[in-house]
C-alpha cells in the first residue's frame, strides 16, 4: 500500500517535531542544505529523504528518544574514527543524536561531502 506522505515536501515533517528532536533536525538539516544546496528533499517511507540527480544523498529520522542522519554507501565508505556511525548493513550507517549531546559539526560535514560526491558521481554521465 502506498503512503498518502510519499513525496510530501520535508518542511511539514520538521513542524510536527518536539521541541527537542526539532533542534537537533534543523542543525542536521542546515548542514545538508549548506553541503548540498543543489539537493532535493521528499518525504519516502514517513520520513525526510534528500537526493541529487535522483540518487540518495541522506535521510534524516525522528524517534522517540534520538534523531538518525542516514548516510548510503557500503562499508567503508565513511571514515570514522571516532566511531560514532552506526549500523552494519551493506547499504550504508546512521549517526544517532539524542536531545542534549553536540553534534559532531566538522564530521557531519565531511560525511556529507562524500555522500554528496557519491550521488553527483552517479549522475554525471561517465567520460571514457
Amino acid at each position: 500500500m502506498r503512503r498518502a506522505d510519499l513525496g510530501a515536501p520535508v518542511d511539514g515533517y520538521f513542524r510536527k517535531q518536539a521541541a527537542a528532536k526539532r533542534a537537533i533536525l534543523d542543525e542536521l538539516r542546515a548542514a545538508v542544505d549548506r553541503v548540498g544546496p543543489d539537493a532535493a528533499g521528499a518525504i519516502k517511507w514517513g520520513i525526510p529523504f534528500y537526493t541529487i540527480g535522483g540518487h540518495m544523498f541522506c535521510a534524516m529520522a525522528g524517534h522517540a528518544a534520538h534523531v538518525n542522519l542516514i548516510l548510503p554507501g557500503p562499508p567503508g565508505t565513511y571514515p570514522d574514527p571516532g566511531g560514532v556511525l552506526e549500523g552494519g548493513g551493506k547499504t550504508g550507517k546512521h549517526l544517532k543524536v539524542r536531545p542534549g549531546e553536540t553534534i559532531p559539526a566538522a564530521q557531519v560535514k565531511a560525511w556529507l561531502e562524500i555522500a554528496a560526491t557519491r550521488a553527483r558521481e552517479k549522475t554525471s554521465p561517465r567520460m571514457g
